[in-house]
This record gives structure tokens, C-alpha cells and sequence, in this order.
């Protein structure tokens, strides 16, 4: 899809090409550039609402700066469509989160105007920062460094802690707040309260901004002139109205709010904002989807909504012959719902992602026992903790790729005091188009150091359902954690009795002869796969889903390794330090000899594509399974370099 011939945008192939325009014109180029974003995503899929709410801001940032010189840094990134359409990606942005295309999100090896690659909320003002303070010791005067971040992001600790620094850096960056109440759901908590109240009650503002306005016409010159309505809006600020204090206290000369689609404003505030030095933050009002009447009024369903007909608003749904398994997510979901009701200890928290862990379902039907803490991995993963103390059972559920963030709170605040909170990680391997920030491989890996720390992984639903049901029982005294993918299971009739099961055992799902398959999770469905295929020639693998990779099952390991001389295990995550390295760290201290090759994600980053291509690349589908059978059984055994040999004691 190209942009069409003989507009404005066809034109920019840089921010350089942009400037040439009179700015009467930016509004013709904010058009556009909407239209360009809508026809794309409603074909070829991604983000959406973010990125319709800061065209104008998108653009008049490229018009003021002098970008790629002056850094700009976008939070999160999924906003950042326009930013890759106006810095020479515009006719590659048909590729846009498609296998070997653009990324999703801002990219430092992608484009030099990507300053810093994101896909985690709230790391933008801290970069920025560095920036700033890296520009001043070089000496580079005239370099400008700004960060855009929504007010949803502004809730993780790492914000506060960025503009804590900024305010007494003494360095030249600005901070837009880009304020639309969203992040994917709607912002929680006192912040939201606090930004609420400045844009309604703006008093304040709009008088420093009638002083400013005012002083900077008066012919006495304007370094002078703007100096003097400093003095004047800080003795206005007790007489009128504290709104502003909360970032004026932390050093932080604060604009605004004004309307963040007013192109024409938003160039001349940039503009001032330009000459002043010193930390300050501009505070923008948007509306996410901005354009796009649907997005607007729905901006949750329209972050991410898939591939839809433009005009009508339609969005396509994948179409079905026989009944489909539902996605584990909604398995959770529901699944909390009914332990909630038989058990008043069972409780739910989720650091700002509702809709995606669906844990929606619960805080719509039991308000009282489920919450959305913000983008506050670090304070979802204490809070319940403080939680657990006082005898409730809660499930946190965070993304595998966002539980990194809160590692510390896990070992020093859950596991040294042996607190039963139960870790439910969606988004566990690889997540497809999101890419590499959002994957979730390394879970497996940095959890299974920890001491008194169950780790466990369903192969479909039936067993997350149990395994849900086992963690929040009073027998269950450790913390755990229950990883699973994104997307489909395998069970349509998944709404099964629940069932108790043993920690730390395995099941064996099928006898074999001389090699055997040992799975953790929903690859064990790859295994089931590529055994059907190797029956129909003649090769007949065991498969033993191991289903705790902590405390992992010693006596099905020792039956594996005893009957079947060619073992191979496969996961979804990093087989550095994951599921098989646990089954090595065994065999090398029973003495076993056996041949195993470990099938799982590399060590490497692995970027964006859908699940399939993904693990295709990564060699644990289903094929690669089966290949693997194949290549270990046959006579070219000694000659494979990824087949792992431990020698008996």
C-alpha cells in the first residue's frame, strides 16, 4: 500500500522535507498522515488509537526540532507509527510488525531518529535524561533532548524517579505529558485524580500563560520579559491554585495543559519551549483514536484491534468450523471468577493490564476482590505480598515479560518469607509481532535460582484450570508460579472439575521406544503433534509432560533416563538456564549418560513475526521436533553438534 501520489505526505521523506512547509500547511500534513495510519492498520494490523492521538504532536515535534540531532524519545513506542511515517520508513511501513519488517516499536538499530529502543512503559524520561546530561558534558549546547509520555506510563516508580533527578540535573530536556486518561485501559489511581483536576481547574495556568503571553510582547526585551513572569506566576501560585506543585516541586518548570491537537499551538508553545533552558514539562490534552470516531469512543477495544473494514468499522473475526478453544488468558479470567466464589480468601491484582490478563471479568463482577494497580509491576508483586500476609490467596498476574521489572520485590519481599503468592505470567515464550521487548523467555530462567519458589506450566487448559485451583489451597504454603502462552489452547470444552494436583509431578502421556520427548507447558501439544507423524514412520517417541520445572519430578526423570537412551526436551523459553538445563543439572548428578538435545528459545533476540514463524525459527515446533527425533535416531548421531553428552561418574 503507497501513499497516494500528489499529496503532501508523498513528499516528506524526512523531517527536513517537512520544514520546507509553510505552517499553514500542517494541518493538510496532520490529515494525511491520519488517513496513512488508518488505511495501513485497518489492513496489515498493529496499534492504533495511540498513535492517531499524537499526529499533531508527532509532527509539530519534527517541525520545531531538529531531529535526528535533537533526541526525541518515545514512551512505550506503540504511538510511534507517525514518528516511523515521517523519518523515511513511510512507504516501509506496510511491513510494520510483519516477520523481517519494521518494528512495532522505536528501534535503535532501525533508524537513527529511534534514539531509544522502548517497548516498556515509563523508561523515557530517565533515558532522556541521560541524554541531556551526556549533551552537557560534551559541550553540545545546542542539542535538545525531549521525552513523550502518556499519563498512564507516568504511574511506574521509574517516571517519578526520572523527574526526581531531572528537577535538580540542571540539564536542558523537556518532558511532554501526553494526557488522554488511557493507557490500553482506562488509568487508575490518584494520579489520574491529580491530572483530572488540573484539566478542569485550570486557573493557574491559564493566568502564567495571559503573564507570559503578555510579557513576551512587551518591547523591553524578551530574556527579561519572561524572567519576570517567572517571578510573578510563583507568587501567583499560593493565591490561586496548587495544581501545578506537584511537578514544580520536583524542580520541573511546568506548561500547560493545552490542546494537544492544535497543531498551530502546539508549534508555537514548542517553539518557546525551545529557548528556555533547563528541565520543564509540557502538559498536553489528546484523545486516544483521535479521528476515528470508533476509536474514540471505544479506546480500549481500538488499541490493538486486529484488522477491520475502515469504513463500516467492522473488525474481522477469524471465521470457524468447529468449535475453538478458547485463550488461556480467558481461561484465567473465568477460572478466578470460580475460585473467588468457593473460596472468600481468593483475591486478584494486575499492574494496568485488565482486558489483556482478563482479569476484567473479576473486577467487573467482584470489584471488591480484584485490582488494576497502574503500570506498577514492582508495587502489584508487594502489595499482594502485604496481602498474603494476612492470610489471602492472590493471584498477580503480570506478563512474563513485565514480571522482569519486578525481580527484587519477587525474591526479598515473597520468597525469603515464603508468602503464598501465586505468579500467573501471561504472555509466557514467544508473543509474536510485539517483538523482542515483550517476549516472555527468560521467566524460567531467572525464577528457578530462587529457593522456595514452585514453578509450574500447563500444557492446556484443563491442567491451568488445576493447577489454579491447587495454588490456592491452604496444603499449597509456597509462593508459585504459573506461566502460560498468548492466544489459543486446545480444549473447547475446557470448563472441566477441578482436580488437586500433586506438586511437583509429572504425568508420562505415552510409552515409546529408545528415545523420549520431556516437555513443560503448551509445546507438550508440539510433542503430541510430531509423534503422530513419526508413528507413521515407524518411530515411536515416549512424551513425559513434566509440568513443574520446580520441584521438577525426580522419579519420572529417572524412569525417562533409565528406559530411553535419547532424551530431547523442548520449552518456550531460554534454554540457557531453563527447563533443560534443570534436566542436565539431574543427570549429572544421578550419573546418567544419556544423549539429550535441549529444544527451546536460543541464545539470542529473538525479533518480531507471529508465533508460528517464531518458533519455526527458533527450532521447537512441531517439525523441528520431529526432525530432531529423526536426526538423533539416525546414524549422522555422532556428527550433530547440538547433541549434549554427560558421561557417567
Amino acid at each position: 500500500m503507497q501513499i497516494k501520489p500528489g499529496t503532501l505526505l508523498s513528499t516528506i521523506d524526512s523531517p527536513a522535507d517537512l520544514k520546507k512547509l509553510p505552517r499553514e500547511q500542517l494541518h493538510q500534513v496532520c490529515e494525511e498522515l491520519r488517513q496513512y495510519i488508518i488505511d495501513v492498520v485497518s489492513v496489515h494490523g498493529g496499534h492504533f488509537g495511540a498513535s492517531l492521538g499524537v499526529v499533531e504532536l508527532t509532527t509539530a515535534l519534527h517541525y520545531v526540532y531538529n531531529t535526528p540531532y535533537d533526541q526525541l524519545v518515545w514512551d512505550v513506542g506503540h504511538q510511534a507509527y507517525g514518528h516511523k511515517i515521517l523519518t523515511g520508513r513511510r512507504d516501509n511501513f506496510v511491513t510494520n510488525r510483519k516477520y523481517k519488517g519494521l518494528s512495532g516499536f522505536p528501534k535503535r538499530s532501525e533508524s537513527e531518529y529511534d534514539t531509544f529502543g522502548v517497548g516498556h512503559s515509563s523508561t523515557s524520561i530517565s533515558a532522556a535524561l541521560g541524554m541531556a546530561m551526556a549533551a552537557k558534558y560534551k559541550g553540545e549546547k545546542e542539542r535538545k533532548v525531549v521525552a513523550v509520555i502518556g499519563d498512564g506510563a507516568m504511574t511506574a516508580g521509574l517516571a517519578f524517579e526520572g523527574m526526581n533527578h531531572a528537577g535538580v540535573a540542571d540539564s536542558d530536556m523537556l518532558i511532554i505529558l501526553n494526557d488522554n486518561c488511557m493507557g490500553i485501559d482506562p488509568n487508575v489511581g490518584a494520579l489520574k485524580e491529580y491530572l483530572t483536576d488540573i484539566t478542569t481547574s485550570p486557573t493557574y495556568n491559564k493566568v502564567k500563560d495571559d503573564v507570559w503571553n503578555l510579557l513576551g510582547k512587551l518591547p523591553v526585551g524578551k530574556t527579561f520579559s519572561r524572567s519576570m513572569a517567572h517571578k510573578l506566576t510563583d507568587g501567583l501560585k499560593g493565591m490561586i491554585s496548587s495544581s501545578s506543585n506537584l511537578f514544580e516541586a520536583l524542580k520541573l518548570r511546568y506548561f500547560g495543559p493545552i490542546d494537544g491537537h492544535n497543531i498551530a499551538k502546539l508549534v508555537d508553545t514548542l517553539r518557546d519551549l525551545r529557548e528556555i533552558p533547563g528541565p520543564k514539562i509540557l502538559h498536553i490534552i489528546t484523545t486516544k483514536g483521535k479521528g476515528y470516531a470508533l476509536a474514540e469512543k471505544d479506546q480500549t477495544k481500538w488499541h490493538a484491534p486486529g484488522l477491520f473494514d475502515k469504513v463500516t468499522g467492522e473488525i474481522y473475526k477469524k471465521t470457524h468450523d468447529k468449535p475453538q478453544a478458547p485463550k488461556y488468558q480467558d481461561v484465567f479470567g473465568h477460572t478466578m471468577i470460580e475460585l473467588a466464589e468457593q473460596n472468600d480468601k481468593v483475591f486478584g491484582v494486575t499492574p494496568a493490564m485488565p482486558s489483556g490478563s482478563s482479569l476484567k471479568y473479576m473486577m467487573e463482577k467482584m470489584p471488591d476482590r480484584a485490582f488494576d494497580v497502574g503500570i506498577a509491576e514492582q508495587h502489584a508483586v508487594t502489595v499482594s505480598a502485604g496481602m498474603a500476609t494476612q492470610g489471602l490467596r492472590v493471584f498477580c498476574n503480570i506478563y512474563s515479560s513485565f514480571m522482569q521489572r519486578a525481580y527484587d520485590q519477587v525474591v526479598h519481599d515473597v520468597a525469603i518469607q515464603k508468602l503464598p503468592v501465586v505468579f500467573c505470567l501471561d504472555r509466557a515464550g514467544l508473543v509474536g509481532d510485539d517483538g523482542p521487548t515483550h517476549h516472555g523467555c527468560y521467566d524460567i530462567s531467572f525464577f528457578r535460582c530462587i529457593p522456595n519458589l514452585i514453578i509450574s506450566a500447563p500444557m492446556n487448559e484443563q491442567e491451568l484450570r488445576n493447577l489454579m485451583y491447587t495454588a490456592q489451597l491452604e496444603s499449597t504454603q509456597y509462593p508459585m508460579v504459573i506461566r502460560y502462552p498468548r492466544g489459543e489452547g486446545v480444549m473447547p470444552e475446557w470448563r472441566t472439575p477441578f482436580e488437586e494436583i500433586k506438586l511437583g509431578t509429572g504425568r508420562k502421556m505415552k510409552d515409546g521406544r529408545d528415545i523420549a520427548i520431556l516437555t513443560i507447558g503448551h509445546p507438550g501439544n508440539f510433542a503430541t503433534t510430531a509423534i503422530r507423524q513419526l508413528k507413521l514412520e515407524g518411530i515411536e517417541p515416549a512424551h513425559f509432560d513434566m509440568r513443574f520445572v520446580k520441584p521438577i519430578d525426580e522419579a519420572l526423570l529417572h524412569e525417562a533416563c533409565q528406559r530411553y537412551p535419547y532424551l530431547i526436551t523442548v520449552e518456550d523459553a531460554s534454554v540457557q538456564g531453563g527447563f533443560g538445563s534443570a534436566i542436565l543439572e539431574f543427570m549429572a548428578r544421578e550419573g546418567y549418560k544419556n544423549e539429550v538435545r535441549m529444544l527451546g528459545i536460543p541464545d539470542q533476540i529473538v525479533e518480531h513475526g507471529t508465533p508460528k514463524e517464531l518458533q519455526r525459527e527458533c527450532g521447537y515446533d512441531a517439525e523441528a521436533i520431529a526432525d530432531a527425533v529423526r536426526n538423533m535416531l539416525s546414524t549422522q548421531l555422532a556428527s550433530d553438534p547440538n547433541v549434549i553428552r554427560l558421561e557417567r561418574r
